[in-house]
């Protein structure tokens, strides 16, 4: 069944779009442990870019970094959830789907350590 807010159109469905993004933000900080220790990081880091950066280059990159790591979080946190949605049972694919997920946290915390030390270092 298609969701009866397709529909909408215009700054109608701009206005929804932001309220649901606003909501997950919320749900996402409210329930998730790990996404509040990165809003924190966030908190620490992004100024941190901004006076590090030699370069405009150098501080979007330091700053993508820290945004890709809290954006596959909140990927992961969702992909949790809908797997714990259809079943709390222990099966293999709820495993494999959460570690998967957890995988992709992991390589945009690597990736931003890269990063952030290469600017800083390099």
């Amino acid at each position: 069944m298609e969701s009866p807010y397709k529909g909408k159109t215009g700054l109608r469905r701009l206005l929804n779009a932001f309220g649901y993004s606003m909501a997950g933000f919320k749900a996402a900080f409210k329930n998730e442990d790990a996404f509040r220790q990165e809003v924190m990081m966030a908190v620490i880091l992004l100024p941190l870019a901004v006076y590090l950066g030699k370069t405009g280059m150098q501080t979007a990159l330091m700053i993508a970094c820290v945004l890709l790591v809290m954006i596959v979080e909140l990927l992961n946190s969702s992909i949790e959830a809908t797997v714990d949605r259809i079943s709390l049972e222990n099966h293999q694919l709820a495993k494999r789907a959460k570690d998967i997920g957890s995988a992709a946290v992991l390589l945009s915390l690597v990736n931003l350590v890269v990063v952030w030390a290469l600017v800083i270092f390099g």
